[in-house]
Order: C-alpha cells, then sequence, then structure tokens
C-alpha cells in the first residue's frame, strides 16, 4: 500500500473532525465565552500568569504535549501491523485525546488556571481532590525521569544534537526580551529572529561536530547530559513564563511542524511502500518489541498521538494561565491534539516504509532477532548510507529517524544526505522530548505548591517566589535522582499504564464538570472515552501486574501499579457518583454562545467602568482580546 492513503485519509479526518465535533463541543457542550476575562488577566503577575498571544500558546501548548509518545509509541507499535496503530491514533485521537485535552483545560480555565487536583477537590471533596494530587504528582515525576532518559541517550557524545539543543535556550531567551522590553507585541518579528537563529544553529551543528575545538567542548558524557538537563528543568521551571519556557517552546514547534510537514511532503513526492503488513503475527503476542497482544497493548503503547494523561499536566498548568481568550480553547485544546496525532501517524508510516525484517532487525535484541529467522534486506546498505550500525538499538527512536533519513533520502537531488538526515532527525526527536522537561517540571512546582499549601498556606501562593524556587528544586531534584541513579529500567514499564490511568482521571473529573454546568445530556462526549479507556487500562495493569511483574519478582513496579490503579478506581467511583447526583439535581442548561456572550458582554461593560484594579485589568483584556476574536 502507498504510504501516501494514510497521509491523505489523516488529514481529512482531522479537519473534519475540528470543523464539526470539536466546534459541537465548543459551542454546545462548553458554551465558550469570548467576553469572560481569563484567568491570564484576572491574576497577571508577570511570572506564571502572564497573556500571551494564542499563537505563542498553541506553539507552547503544542510542545509541551508533544513529547517521546506520538513519535516512539506508533514505532514500536508497528510490530503488530500498520492497522492497529493507525485506527487507534484516528479515532482515540478525535473521540479521546483531543477531547480529553480540551474540556480539561476549559475547566482550568473556569477555575483560575487551578491543576486537576484543585479541580477535583472543588467538585468531588478534599479527600479525592487529595488522592488525585498524590496520583499526578507521581506521575509527573515518573514522566519527567522517563522523558530525560530519552533526551540523554540521545544527545550524550553528539556535539551537533547538543549543541544545537543548547542554543535553542539563549535563542528563546533572546526572543523573550525582544517581546517583553524590546518591540511588545511584535510576534511576526521575533517569529522571524527566532526561527532563522534556530535554524542557523541546525545548519552549524554538522560544523561544531568536524571542528577539533569545539567538538570537545559539546561532546558530553550521558552523566553530564542528565546534570544539565536537572539544572535546565529547575531554571525554566523557576524563571518567568515569557522569558525561557514559552518562547523555546514556540520556536521549537516551528521544528517539529515544520519537519513533519516535510516529512509528509516527502511521503507525498517519494510515495514510498508500507512494507509492513495490515496486522502481523505478533498481534496475539509473543512479539520481539511488545510480547504481550495488541489488545490492550495497543492502547498503552500508543499514548501520545491517541490520549495521553500527562496532557492533562500543561492543560491544567501553564497554558490556561496563558490563554487571551476562552474563544482559543478550540484551537489550542483541540487542534494541538490533533496536529499531534497527525505527527504519531507520520511517524507510524516511516516506520512501516522500512522492510519487516530491517525493522525487527533494529527494534529487537540479537537474540531475539536471531529467534524470528528473518534476513535482513536493506539493513546493511542503510548502515553504510548513515555512517553507523543501526542494528540492535531498541526503543524506536533509531528506528524512526532511519525511517524517516530514507523517506528524505529518496527525493530526487537529495539521496546523497542520508548521513545528514538521520542525524537531524535524532536531533529533532531531542528536540521534540526537550519541551517536556521544561514545562512537565514547571507543571510538576505547581502542583507540589498546591500540595504543600494544603498545611502551609504561604507556600501555596504561586506568586511567592521563595516556595517557586524550593519547589522546582524539589521536583527537578526528585525527577533528576532516579535519572542518575540510573533505576529508571524498573520504572519505565509502568510509565504507559499510569499515564493512561491519569487520562481515565481526567475524563472522570471532566464529565463531572460538564454535569455541573447542566450538561448531563452532553456527558457521554468524555463519558465514552472513560469507560472505553477503563476497561481496556486496567486490562492491560491486571496483565503486567500478575503475568510479568510477580512472576518475575518485580514487587517495586507491582505495589506502584496497584497503588496507582487503587487511586484511579477511588476517584472514579467519586466522579461516577457525582455525576450522577448533579445528573438529578443541576437543573437543565440551554444556553448557546449567542445568550451567555450577550449576558457577559454586560458584566463585561460593568467591570471596564469600574475605576479599581479590576476595572483596569477588565479594560486590559477587552483592549488586547476581544477586537482579535
Amino acid at each position: 500500500m502507498n504510504g501516501l492513503y494514510l497521509v491523505i485519509v489523516s488529514a481529512l479526518v482531522f479537519v473534519l473532525a475540528y470543523r464539526f465535533y470539536g466546534a459541537f463541543i465548543a459551542a454546545k457542550v462548553l458554551t465558550l465565552n469570548q467576553y469572560k476575562v481569563t484567568p491570564a488577566f484576572r491574576f497577571e503577575d508577570g511570572h506564571d500568569y502572564v497573556p500571551t498571544n494564542k499563537y505563542v500558546v498553541f506553539g507552547h501548548h503544542f510542545a509541551a504535549i508533544a513529547g517521546a509518545g506520538p513519535l516512539v509509541g506508533p514505532v514500536i507499535a508497528a510490530q503488530f501491523g500498520y492497522l492497529p496503530g493507525a485506527l487507534w491514533i484516528l479515532i482515540g485521537g478525535v473521540l479521546a485525546g483531543a477531547v480529553h485535552d480540551m474540556v480539561i483545560l476549559f475547566a482550568s480555565m473556569r477555575y483560575d488556571g487551578k491543576s486537576i487536583a484543585e479541580i477535583a477537590k472543588a467538585q468531588i471533596g478534599d479527600k479525592i481532590g487529595l488522592a488525585t494530587s498524590f496520583a499526578v504528582l507521581f506521575l509527573n515525576i515518573l514522566a519527567m525521569a522517563g522523558m530525560a532518559v530519552v533526551v540523554v541517550n540521545a544527545l550524550h557524545d553528539s556535539p551537533w544534537g547538543t549543541f544545537t539543543i543548547g542554543m535553542t535556550i539563549p535563542i528563546a531567551i533572546l526572543v523573550g526580551l525582544y517581546l517583553q522590553f524590546l518591540r511588545p507585541g511584535k510576534i511576526q518579528e521575533a517569529t522571524i529572529i527566532g526561527v532563522v537563529l534556530v535554524l542557523l544553529a541546525v545548519v552549524v551543528g554538522p560544523s561544531v561536530q568536524a571542528s577539533p575545538t569545539l567538538a570537545p567542548i559539546f561532546t558530553i558524557s550521558a552523566r553530564g547530559v542528565s546534570i544539565a538537563l536537572i539544572l535546565y528543568g529547575f531554571i525554566a521551571a523557576a524563571l518567568p513564563v515569557w522569558l525561557l519556557l514559552a518562547p523555546r517552546d514556540y520556536l521549537s514547534t516551528y521544528m517539529k511542524i515544520g519537519t513533519i510537514g516535510a516529512l509528509a511532503l516527502g511521503i507525498i513526492i517519494v510515495g514510498p511502500s508500507v512494507e509492513m503488513p495490515a496486522v502481523t503475527q505478533f498481534c496475539a503476542g509473543g512479539g520481539p518489541v511488545i510480547t504481550g497482544p495488541v489488545l490492550p497493548y495497543i492502547f498503552i503503547t500508543i499514548a501520545c498521538g491517541a490520549i495521553s494523561g500527562f496532557h492533562c499536566m500543561i492543560s491544567t498548568g501553564t497554558t490556561p494561565k496563558m490563554l487571551m481568550n476562552e474563544r482559543s480553547i478550540l484551537p489550542v485544546g483541540y487542534g494541538a491534539m490533533l496536529t499531534e496525532s497527525f505527527v504519531g501517524m507520520m511517524a507510524l508510516i516511516a516506520a512501516c516504509a522500512l522492510q519487516p525484517a530491517d525493522y525487527f532487525a533494529i527494534n529487537s535484541t540479537a537474540a531475539h532477532f536471531q529467534a524470528l529467522g528473518m534476513q535482513v534486506v536493506d539493513l546493511p546498505m542503510l548502515n553504510q548510507m548513515v555512517g553507523e550500525d543501526v542494528a540492535h538499538r531498541p526503543g524506536g527512536a533509531v528506528s524512526l529517524a532511519v525511517g524517516m533519513a530514507h523517506i528524505f533520502s529518496r527525493i530526487p537531488g537529495l539521496d546523497h544526505l542520508m548521513n545528514y538526515w538521520y542525524h537531524f532527525c535524532i536531533m529533532f526527536e531531542a528536540l521534540f522530548i526537550m519541551t517536556i522537561i521544561d514545562a512537565g517540571t514547571r507543571v510538576g512546582r505547581y502542583m507540589f505548591q498546591e500540595l504543600i499549601g494544603r498545611v502551609w498556606p504561604k507556600f501555596g501562593d504561586p506568586h511567592w517566589l521563595p516556595g517557586g524556587i524550593i519547589a522546582s528544586a524539589l521536583v527537578s531534584g526528585a525527577w533528576g535522582y532516579i535519572v542518575l541513579q540510573g533505576s529508571l529500567s524498573t520504572i519505565w514499564p509502568i510509565f504507559g499504564v499510569s499515564n493512561q490511568l491519569l487520562a481515565i482521571i481526567t475524563l472522570a473529573i471532566s464529565s463531572v464538570v460538564i454535569c455541573s454546568m447542566g450538561k448531563a445530556r452532553y456527558v457521554w462526549v468524555t463519558g465514552f472515552p472513560w469507560a472505553v479507556l477503563t476497561v481496556v487500562i486496567f486490562w492491560a495493569d491486571f496483565l503486567n501486574m500478575f503475568e510479568i511483574y510477580l512472576p518475575q519478582g518485580e514487587m517495586l513496579m507491582f505495589t506502584v501499579s496497584a497503588i496507582m490503579a487503587i487511586l484511579v478506581i477511588i476517584i472514579s467511583v467519586a466522579s461516577l457518583k457525582k455525576c450522577m447526583y448533579l445528573a438529578k439535581t443541576v437543573p437543565a442548561s440551554y444556553d448557546t454562545t449567542a445568550t451567555v456572550e450577550a449576558e457577559e458582554l454586560k458584566h463585561l461593560e460593568q467591570l471596564v467602568a469600574q475605576q479599581d484594579d479590576e476595572g483596569a485589568r477588565a479594560r486590559r483584556f477587552k483592549e488586547l482580546t476581544i477586537a482579535h476574536h
């Protein structure tokens, strides 16, 4: 089958879903209100709550949610064939992932930019809020450690990648200062400057790698890269959001979307054949990459790209504190997730364009591959073209880079650049993942401050600088300790399940929010993916616990999985009871966007007339946003 067919089908599905289903949720379920003053203005402090251009917020949000998942997950899932992964990305992205991100982002904005734990506390009760706090913070630390290790593996002893990734930091700071002080509001000028500098860093990278003077400076060991990442996570979480985190994520998005767009264009030009069959013999289990069967393991193998619980940390962390208008919830919440799903589909096509034997040779150990009885086809030639042996390097990142480079090199005139494309793709993957480190650590800081704020209210104040610095240090130190100790190999296998358990929590609480608005008739929007995900993820968790962890004596993983499952059950049951109660007691609301906006516009004019701080914030909101929406 020609890979172009999957590109066309994916693009059509996602565009139609955004135009109709996303718009339906925005207008009928959430009833977004463009005249409602957002938390970014009401609590503006120049540090965390910062009104930010919607395109910059989209860039930050997309960069923060799109880490390793949409790149690596679909590549690993290719062992089942192209069809299971493609169906889960299309269906899951539209009906589950984008809904998950959009609704919880809306809820956070209506709750002053607070975390999902605070929303649970307000909607269901203090005990459920506390259980949610522990579950989310625990997963955040696991996620940061997992993402950091992937970055370390991609950048250690790689001067090209280290130089390019490192240069995005001072470039982002320059863009942040440019927009804040030199030319406020001139987003186009700042974008041109930043993108040109980032592309220059990419182009100069090979020269740095070949330089006898510069190469040793940027050739850093795995431990050195780990320490650098910990320091970066701390600094990015503690600094004002406009100075480093937002501009860096925004600029990274251009490279991310640009590269994926180039890959889609390459697929259109080259028309690569999808060599992997629709389904393989490993759907029943016993595969060399994933030992379990396609059901239920496809649902935890492809998380980001279909649905990911980690996204709720961004949707209730940095993004709601930056959005200037509720109308932007649709493109940022729903649109960014569909963009990520498209990234996942491109990664799946790139992996499936390899010969099956070559794919399995790259993604399995030597012993496992030998047991398959397969003979490599193009792998010796690919090794020669990229300049290194890529066999038996499991994890998905290498095979994705080889697949992308193989497609790029088949474009007329670019066939001699296979080595360049391979190393560029490795660097690109590291850049993709790096953006999770800064945003995730900052969100962890928010959650930790909220948790400690329960017993020490001053610490929970996001505007109190010492609390922010201490929380940033503790969160970055927690995931950094796991990375430095090298114990991630015992924790990474449960990350996929834990991530999706958090998605169940998010969908449960989102369902409560919808019912509390008098929209119980629309609860199926979140209730359907909540129910489906509960069945398949608990199924996968059960298989992990009793067929893998317990027989192998992995009691740490068994215990952590059990704790996470119990927390999810407690929160889900409480949410279900609350939904049933609200459906009976809250009068049904049939408000339309027109009616709520007409009422809110009157309220906004009243606020604007006030001669106090609240009036000043309302006037600033009206001046900066109403004319642009």
